[in-house]
């Protein structure tokens, strides 16, 4: 590995050059010219620690940061993605990646250089759309390493150097988020109650009282709902199955996870609200339980726009503008997963944490303890701590 002068004469005019002499870590010859001194010996510095460490990639043999993204996308698309996730992973490329480091070849890709891409993006955009779109970059940089088109991924080692400060940051955004709050996350038994009684005061009660009912009592996720079919119930015995979704997009699919495939109990009015739907329920080749117009899959949209809200505004549960409160149908699944945790005296079911998981189709109960752990009765208050108390006393 060398630094040598160059000189040639062209056109009757002496020319001088900087040229690096060196083999890369798999014994490639390679060459590279510098119009000054300083570059060339900068070059040659960083080169010889990049070889001894075995990340060194020549320029020649990468591609730019745009090209990786797109065999990444195709890599992805034909891994058979989710179209929404697909759709995210487009938009993380062509609105932030490309136009900010697309041109840039993955050789000259440094942690510097993915640090400051960093910041450009915390200045303009929220925490967990950044982590998103680095999350995204360094998978991109993973694929590329795995072809053979660069040795380092500056992401990874990126964050590899803020471990701690990263779990300091994600502390930080627990706690500015906050545990889910009954009357501000979660509908208070009194507002659900008034949200049932609304709901029959609507103009096509009968199509959305079974519908509210069935996510109130059953934790479904909104994709979960519609995707069910007739064929999941069982009215005789009272449950119903998860076997499919839709998703996003309104495509028929299998569940989010192996968690998600689970049984779940329907009380009698659930079930007697079903019985008569079943009766006038429009008919579909895909034999949905709450179909959209023509059999077809009803979006979330319209059981928010249509159903939901509407519901609180009869009940009155609403904002100081006279908005409805509550913003989306997952507040019904917190409102299911409150309903199972909450002591029998309070109305509630009362029910473990493992089978609070399995009810919700949680993929762990780890995810479970970590949303809802707060909301178990604590058991040590009062009577309770006195009872214990007076037991250890008596032997």
């Amino acid at each position: 590995m060398s630094v040598r002068k160059r000189s040639w004469t062209s056109k009757g005019e002496t020319k001088t050059a900087w040229v690096v002499d060196y083999c890369d870590q798999r014994g490639r010859r390679h060459i590279k010219t510098f119009a000054r001194r300083h570059n060339a010996d900068a070059f040659h510095s960083k080169v010889a620690v990049d070889v001894s460490a075995g990340i060194h990639t020549p320029d020649r043999e990468s591609i730019t940061v745009a090209a990786a993204g797109e065999l990444w996308m195709r890599d992805r698309g034909s891994a058979g993605l989710e179209r929404t996730t697909l759709m995210n992973y487009r938009v993380y490329l062509d609105r932030h990646i490309t136009p900010a480091i697309g041109t840039a070849r993955l050789s000259q890709l440094t942690v510097p250089a993915a640090r400051a891409f960093e910041d450009r993006l915390r200045a303009q955009h929220s925490h967990t759309l950044v982590r998103a779109i680095l999350g995204a970059l360094g998978a991109i940089i993973d694929d590329a390493q795995e072809r053979g088109l660069v040795a380092q991924n500056v992401v990874r080692s990126l964050r590899s150097r803020r471990l701690r400060r990263r779990g300091r940051d994600s502390r930080i955004e627990r706690r500015h988020k906050g545990k889910l709050k009954v009357g501000i996350d979660i509908p208070a038994p009194d507002e659900m109650r008034a949200i049932i009684a609304g709901v029959a005061t609507l103009k096509d009660a009968h199509r959305w009282r079974p519908l509210l009912l069935t996510l109130i009592f059953t934790g479904l996720r909104s994709c979960e709902l519609r995707g069910l079919r007739w064929s999941d119930i069982d009215l005789k015995n009272g449950s119903l199955q998860v076997r499919q979704r839709a998703d996003a997009l309104n495509k028929i699919g299998p569940p989010k996870s192996e968690a998600g495939e689970r049984s779940v109990p329907l009380p009698p009015m659930v079930v007697a609200a079903l019985r008569e739907w079943k009766l006038v329920c429009p008919k579909g080749e895909l034999d949905l339980v709450f179909p959209g117009p023509r059999g077809c899959v009803q979006t979330r949209f319209v059981i928010v726009d249509q159903g939901f809200n509407p519901a609180q505004l009869a009940a009155g549960v609403v904002t100081v503008d006279g908005k409805a409160k509550y913003k989306g149908l997952h507040t019904l699944r917190h409102f299911y997963a409150s309903w199972c945790i909450n002591r029998r005296v309070d109305g509630g079911l009362e029910l473990p944490l493992k089978v609070v998981q399995a009810r919700l189709g949680h993929a762990s109960v780890q995810m479970t303890a970590d949303t809802y752990g707060h909301l178990f009765p604590r058991g040590d208050d009062g009577s309770e701590l006195a009872a214990a108390e007076r037991a250890f006393l008596a032997g």
